[in-house]
């Protein structure tokens, strides 16, 4: 991430939607062309949080700030080991960096990692579209490979896959198990296998200082190999995708919900323990993405503003309000959390298992910490679990 005041001259670039809508501009980042799915984020800052979370895999990211990299990019909040956004669009990019943290600039970090980025449309035109509209596929196309006719582009970006159906978690995610301990001189309290489905850097950073000693899996990791740990609880993490192409996954909670072993999951691990109990899930029309999304958590009555990053939702029952529980396999569940902007549920309560989970980033990385509170939660379950299998060894 090297520093540079003067950032070579930007290419002719276009983007084109898959319904034929066209928006020319400048290069950003890397030259030449990318196809994914259009999202909008709704973030001030933490843009290299946003770009590097695996759960952007395949996804074109418009941000909805129009003035973006002006405290450049640094080693320390990148929250995976590469940026994963397939492209970026961005309306006013920083002519150089202002932050006493900054170690290179944004738009050199995109084209060193190879991002094709697009700059100097309309972003508030195109946000609009895509909420009346909802997500797309989309293309970028700079230099070269702007040359070619619309009617080519367009062909280009209908070819791409749809977000609806595909299965991501596993290209995403972690090939070898790994450890995540507490800081040093802290004793490691519980044990946790952690599935990775496009975990998030600070997301073990956070439960490890919490006394846990993080064993972050593949996402193929059997039941057996879970068991094999002898773990306090199993965490889901976020990750890309749709879960109802997860199978292995939602397989493998049934397991864990069997087994009544501590279960929370966030995000993507919201969905799949959503399709677990028995619930559906469906494509929301554009998505919750930002840091700035108010939720109403309904244990407590308070408002949290949370950092979200979904296209899909579990669908609540066909007649059935979100205040009121169900009945599912695994016993009765509640919607603990819904979004106030639309009525979303944000977060699913097992009220005859020990699971729960939150539809968003409780690590707000970025993002306002208004729920943390949430890892806390995990720990008094994992304590409780504790104790119940010391109470049944000793007996």
């Amino acid at each position: 991430m090297s520093e540079s005041l003067d950032r070579k001259a930007p290419a002719v670039a276009v983007l084109v939607l898959e319904d034929g809508r066209t928006f020319r501009g400048q290069s950003y980042g890397a030259v030449g062309q990318t196809v994914g799915e259009a999202v909008f984020a709704t973030a001030m800052t933490g843009y290299q949080e946003t770009f590097t979370d695996p759960s952007y895999h395949r996804q074109v990211i418009v941000m909805t700030a129009p003035h973006i990299g002006n405290t450049g990019v640094n080693s320390v909040d990148m929250e995976s080991q590469r940026f994963w956004a397939a492209g970026v669009v961005v309306r006013d990019p920083a002519l150089r960096p202002s932050n006493w943290r900054s170690q290179g600039d944004l738009g050199d970090a995109l084209d060193e990692a190879g991002v094709v980025g697009i700059s100097g449309i309309d972003t508030r035109a195109l946000t609009r579209h895509l909420r009346d509209r909802g997500a797309m596929r989309v293309g970028i196309f700079s230099g070269a490979a702007a040359t070619a006719t619309e009617q080519e582009l367009l062909a280009r970006v209908t070819s791409a896959p749809l977000m609806t159906g595909a299965a991501l978690a596993a290209e995403v995610s972690t090939t070898e198990a790994y450890i995540v301990s507490p800081p040093e001189g802290q004793p490691a309290t519980f044990r946790v296998a952690a599935l990775d489905l496009g975990v998030k850097g600070m997301t073990p950073t956070l439960l490890a200082a919490r006394g846990i000693e993080v064993h972050v899996l593949p996402s193929h990791t059997t039941f057996e190999a879970i068991q094999a740990l002898s773990p306090d609880g199993v965490f889901y993490s976020n990750g890309p995708g749709d879960p109802a192409s997860a199978e292995h996954e939602v397989d493998l909670l049934r397991h864990v919900l069997e087994a009544r072993i501590p279960f929370f999951g966030i995000c993507f691990g919201n969905q799949l323990l959503g399709r677990a109990l028995g619930l559906d899930t469906y494509k929301l029309v554009f998505g919750h993405r930002g840091i700035n999304q108010p939720v109403l958590d309904r244990t407590t009555g308070k408002v949290e503003v949370t950092s979200h990053n979904h296209g899909f939702a579990i669908a609540w029952p066909d007649g059935t309000p979100t205040d009121q529980a169900v009945d599912t396999p695994y016993g009765r569940v509640a919607c603990s959390h819904v979004a106030l902007n639309d009525d979303v549920v944000e977060g699913l309560e097992c009220q005859d298992v020990p699971a729960f989970s939150v539809q968003y980033h409780p690590e707000a990385a970025a993002g306002p910490h208004d729920a943390a509170y949430l890892f806390d939660r995990f720990i008094d379950r994992l304590t409780q679990y504790q104790d119940e299998r010391g109470t049944r060894a000793q007996a």
